[in-house]
């Protein structure tokens, strides 16, 4: 098992980067849920998830964004992917989730989900 931590951090304009590292699994997914929600107690629910350093990604970590997508979006917000690792898109791909989510390759592009 990798180490787990994130980080956040405030882009303005009410965007909000997570970045996440280590396994995103059945033992830390709740820390990302808490997180997450979080942000949504303080009125963020633009976020941006830097899943750059996450190897592995289990079937409840990908639950944590499905629940949080809804959400988001009913307080004008969403969530985009940052630049997730190949096991880790694949998990996406297979879940049907990269039609759901944004999934941005560098943070501009991440950042433009919020401008359209």
């Amino acid at each position: 098992m990798s180490d787990f931590k994130m980080e956040s951090s405030d882009l303005g304009e009410g965007m909000v980067l997570i970045k996440v590292s280590g396994y995103i699994d059945a033992h830390t997914f709740e820390e990302l849920e808490n997180e997450i929600q979080t942000k949504f107690a303080a009125q963020q629910y633009k976020l941006i998830v830097d899943l750059s350093d996450v190897p592995y990604i289990s079937s409840a970590g990908a639950g944590v964004f499905i629940g949080a997508f809804p959400q988001a979006q009913e307080n004008d917000g969403s969530i985009a992917l940052l630049n997730p690792s190949k096991n880790v898109l694949d998990v996406f791909e297979l879940l049907g989730l990269t039609e759901i989510f944004t999934i941005s390759k560098d943070l501009d592009s991440a950042k433009a989900v919020f401008s359209e």
